[in-house]
């Protein structure tokens, strides 16, 4: 699949096999992932795949707005926007992505006017993330 890939701005990340197997891989793009894309994964990998040998469903989608960041490629995307950190010793962050690198990302988390904590930068090393999620916002 990383070869099919290679040469674009889209990249694997990742593949799950579920009992009946119903094989479900994700893909995302630094320019986001459009249905043709989806379209041109599936074929490539159904014609590495033989259904007489054994029968299998298979889903191709972006790894869209429910699905966790997992991939520090993924951050760059999404400078500006809010998101939910989960870190491995159970903390939760909430807050802009301002930057990132390779060694983590840089989130603006918001001060607390009844402490009195200003608005602060935090960095956060990818190998202290948990779960990373872009925080929906519908206004």
């Amino acid at each position: 699949m990383e070869a099919h890939l290679s040469g674009s701005d889209k990249f694997l990340v990742e593949v799950l096999v579920k009992p009946g197997n119903r094989i479900y891989v994700f893909i995302d793009g630094d320019h986001g992932v459009t249905i043709d894309d989806c379209v041109k994964a599936s074929r490539f990998l159904e014609s590495g795949l033989d259904r007489e040998q054994e029968d299998f469903e298979l889903n191709v989608s972006s790894a869209g707005a429910d699905h966790p960041i997992m991939m520090p490629r993924q951050y760059l995307k999404n400078i500006g926007r809010q998101l939910r950190i989960l870190q491995k010793d159970g903390q939760e962050l909430k807050g802009k992505l301002l930057a990132t690198d390779e060694k983590g990302i840089t989130l603006e988390i918001k001060g607390d006017k009844k402490v009195k904590t200003p608005t602060a930068p935090a960095f956060i090393e990818y190998e202290n993330i948990q779960d990373a999620k872009v925080i929906l916002s519908f206004k």
